[in-house]
């Protein structure tokens, strides 16, 4: 398991938990007088887009635009690939073909 993101509330870190699969958890740290909960998880495509992170369903979005030779934002599928590649080495993860 990995953390996969920081949640400001208790209750926004238990919304998240309850959309990604097992195995998770949720951890509360203190700063001096503030509380964050950080989300671990298995770093996955599917989590990070259950949680909304990463632009991926906007990118759904835009491959299917693609892929059925419909007009797509050009300049924001290559911005949100440049932030894929990011997370993907981040994460050791694989960027799907089909994605790019």
């Amino acid at each position: 398991m990995k953390q996969l993101n920081t949640y400001d509330t208790k209750e926004e870190g238990e919304a998240a938990l309850a959309e990604i699969g097992e195995p998770k958890r949720l951890a509360s740290e203190r700063d001096s007088t503030e509380v964050i909960y950080n989300l671990f998880g298995i770093p996955s495509w599917s989590n990070f887009y259950k949680l909304g992170m990463f632009n991926l369903a906007e990118l759904k979005t835009i491959v299917q635009q693609k892929q059925s030779g419909q007009a797509y934002d050009e300049k924001k599928h290559r911005e949100i690939i440049t932030m894929l590649q990011y997370a993907a080495k981040s994460f050791k993860l694989e960027i799907p073909k089909h994605w790019l």
